[in-house]
């Protein structure tokens, strides 16, 4: 982002810090403002990233036609209603159809989607749909699995909990194709 941005935001936290009662001219707050500033873009940078086109860089032709699964995929995202982290790990598999993507592609499909305010069912279906439209393979499924610090922080105050969303369209939507997913993504190996 700009440096003009930067400063806008940085200015904006100076003026939050003071409104909680802090001062932000004290010496373990003086660069707080800038440092949040930057923090807050790159971890929203995912707006700036066409994921679709992440894909189509690395898609070749290749006659596969069986499940691709990228499991355990570390991700970490800010939840939109509190700004607060929320992270874990997605599950991403698609079934070719003529075309393939490099490996590396779909975890950084769900690395620009979390990189955006984000609430844990859209990145699912945002996951999956990109995948989809860009790749038009028999199939894609996606579970994510994560803990939200709005939850853990703050409110409840519930820190073993985990969330899990999946979505899923084509071939996935046979019961036993959804059961192999399953049960590879539970297996350790």
């Amino acid at each position: 982002m700009s440096t003009d941005i930067t400063q806008q935001i940085s200015q904006s936290v100076a003026h939050t810090l003071q409104l909680i009662g802090e001062d932000p001219t004290r010496e373990g707050l003086l660069k707080t403002p800038l440092r949040v500033a930057k923090a807050l873009q790159d971890l929203t940078r995912g707006y700036k990233e066409d994921a679709s086109a992440v894909l189509l860089s690395a898609r070749f032709k290749e006659d596969y036609n069986q499940m691709v699964l990228v499991k355990d995929i570390p991700f970490y995202s800010l939840c939109e209603h509190h700004v607060l982290p929320f992270y874990g790990k997605a599950h991403v598999a698609y079934i070719p159809d003529g075309y393939i993507t490099g490996l590396s592609k779909i975890a950084r499909v769900v690395d620009i989607f979390s990189h955006r305010l984000q609430v844990q069912e859209r990145l699912t279906t945002q996951i999956k749909e990109c995948i989809q439209q860009a790749l038009h393979p028999l199939g894609v499924m996606v579970v994510i699995e994560a803990k939200h610090m709005c939850m853990q922080m703050r409110g409840v105050a519930k820190s073993d909990c985990i969330t899990t969303t999946s979505d899923f369209c084509g071939a996935f939507n046979q019961a036993k194709t959804r059961e192999e997913f399953l049960s590879l993504i539970r297996s350790k190996a």
